[in-house]
């Protein structure tokens, strides 16, 4: 192995992952995730309306929003008002997706469920660590309704995670940081299920092509720092 990580970590490891339940007061579901120094607010607000065109059909809606503040990075980055950045109208867009995943609608009744990602600080794996983190906003605010007596049984039907894993000199790595990630020669995002079902994988070469063998490498990797992140999540969910 000739790509020495910079924080010292396997291949195969993830950087420390935490979970601060309850960050804020006012959403019903937050959690601030920490992904090594990535770190991003997810909050869960619900309302008792759906898009127009869900009106009367009994079903409800899931949607997302993601923002990075200004001084998530080194350089101070412009707030997105009234234009969003096509690469943030694509991460918003992914994590709504993969949350609606894992969600019976219809048994949600006719209300709406946004998922606000607020990415604090970023050193790469925003967009990941925004679907890991939002999951567990989901699952408190489903919580909150269940207890409140609104619904009866939660409609979550499993828990879903993201990770990225990319390419650095012909190996793979799991859970880039921003040097590794600038490094990279192939940068994946992976979406999947507590069963290691895929939702998505978005990824893509930047110089270089890669193989067939290469692709199940990632996809190995991605499903060891799946496990890892779902059982994190069941932890933090199940004392709730």
């Amino acid at each position: 192995m000739s790509w020495q990580r910079p924080d010292g970590r396997q291949p195969n490891e993830l950087r420390p992952v935490n979970f601060e339940l309850n960050f804020t007061r006012f959403s019903a579901g937050s959690v601030l995730i920490e992904c090594g120094e990535t770190k991003v607010l997810c909050t869960a607000s619900i309302e008792d309306r759906v898009p127009r065109f869900l009106l009367g059909s009994g079903q409800g809606w899931l949607t997302a929003e993601y923002r990075m503040l200004p001084g998530a990075t080194q350089e101070r980055q412009r707030r997105e008002l009234l234009k969003l950045s096509g690469r943030t109208q694509e991460i918003q867009r992914l994590i709504g997706r993969s949350l609606r995943s894992c969600i019976d609608l219809q048994q949600l009744g006719e209300r709406s469920i946004t998922i606000d990602c607020d990415v604090l600080q970023a050193d790469a794996g925003t967009r990941t660590a925004s679907i890991t983190g939002g999951y567990v906003a989901l699952g408190l605010a489903i919580n909150k309704l269940i207890k409140q007596g609104e619904l009866i049984q939660s409609p979550l039907r499993f828990p879903v995670a993201a990770i990225s894993v990319g390419l650095i000199e012909g190996e793979a790595f799991l859970d880039l940081n921003y040097p590794e990630d600038s490094k990279a020669d192939i940068d994946f995002n992976v979406v999947m299920t507590e069963n290691l079902d895929l939702i998505e994988v978005q990824g893509t070469a930047e110089e270089n092509s890669f193989t067939r063998s290469q692709l199940n490498d990632i996809l190995d990797l991605a499903e060891i720092g799946i496990k890892e992140l779902v059982s994190l999540q069941n932890q933090v969910l199940s004392g709730v």
